[in-house]
């Protein structure tokens, strides 16, 4: 008898099961009342008593297996069931995966990052809200220089000495603060000016402001790195440097790059001259050297700004600054193919 105990121990233990249905059988077969397990127990009394000991943990250990498949088996099928209620046919081709795209301001930075990192160029940034100190006065505008007109300037009420930046000047002359020459640095971010909003001209905008100081650093230095920029960007290096004026840098120019008139947009953006003004630069004044601790009589340096607003509206045909802003998703879906 013992023995037949233990060949329906090794039947359970190999026992499998796919359905409620045959869990259930297996369980009224061992464990229901005209089970199996009972009839053994029926027979105990039928034993001699030197087999009692062994053939009640026999059977006890048969109860035990028999109990522990079975909640095994159910756990196993409750668990097959919730995974295939939660995720559906697993086997089934998937759901195309919704593609998103990156904002054409995030293309253009990341074009003229890469552009300029080739030439050993890296990247500062600095905060938005700024101090009198880095966004003004350390490059040559002291207080109450008419030159601060020219940036219609967010200053925070309560403190006149903290404003929002007005370019990203400001994050090179804390760079210069903190590092030594040779300097080869670009400063990508967001900047903000009281205007009028209009489809060309936003109260915040995108610049990347570049400065590069070292000994014997020329003009031509700066004209060869533009023209080289607007290679790698437009694929076309007509650039003119037109005479300006900047506080912080002498001589000052403005710069302009060529795309032509071959768009109704081409005409819009560029007012029918086919040029279009993309940012300023001009060789580092000396005073700004001096201001943030570099000896101006053994370095010199160049600096320029180009507005990334401007570019993308050139590059992706936009013919509103205002839609860089408004978050509109049909705008921005249309980016969805670019890099």
């Amino acid at each position: 008898m013992i023995d037949k105990i233990k060949e329906h121990i090794a039947e359970v233990e190999k026992f499998t099961a796919q359905a409620k249905e045959e869990i259930e059988n297996f369980r009224i077969k061992y464990l229901g009342r005209n089970g199996l397990l009972n009839e053994f127990f029926a027979e105990f009394k039928n034993v001699p008593n030197e087999q009692k000991k062994e053939f009640g943990q026999t059977i006890n250990k048969l109860k035990t297996v028999a109990q522990e498949k079975v909640n095994a088996l159910k756990d196993a099928l409750e668990n097959s069931a919730e995974e295939k209620g939660v995720y559906g046919d697993l086997t089934r081709p998937a759901q195309p995966i919704e593609i998103g795209a990156r904002h054409p301001i995030s293309l253009v930075k990341n074009q003229i990052t890469e552009i300029f990192s080739r030439i050993g160029f890296d990247v500062s940034e600095g905060p938005e809200i700024e101090d009198d100190w880095h966004n003004f006065t350390a490059l040559n505008l002291p207080e109450y220089h008419p030159a601060r007109d020219m940036q219609d300037t967010f200053f925070i009420q309560t403190n006149p000495d903290i404003l929002l930046r007005t370019h990203t000047s400001s994050v090179q002359v804390r760079y210069m603060e903190n590092n030594k020459p040779p300097i080869r640095t670009i400063s990508p971010g967001r900047v903000y000016r009281n205007e009028a909003i209009s489809a060309r001209s936003h109260c915040f905008f995108h610049q990347v402001e570049g400065l590069y100081i070292d000994k014997e650093v020329s003009f031509a230095d700066l004209k060869q790195t533009l023209q080289h920029f607007t290679k790698e960007l437009f694929g076309k290096s007509k650039i003119r440097l037109r005479p300006s004026y900047f506080p912080f840098t002498e001589p000052s120019a403005e710069i302009d790059v060529y795309w032509g008139l071959e768009t109704e947009t081409d005409y819009k953006i560029t007012k029918g001259t086919g040029w279009l003004e993309i940012g300023g630069c001009g060789m580092v004044d000396p005073n700004v050297l001096t201001n943030c601790g570099i000896d101006p009589e053994a370095y010199s340096g160049f600096a320029f700004g180009v507005g990334i607003d401007r570019i993308a509206m050139l590059l992706y045909q936009i013919g509103d600054i205002r839609l860089l802003s408004e978050n509109d998703v049909r705008f921005l879906e249309q980016f969805k193919s670019a890099l």
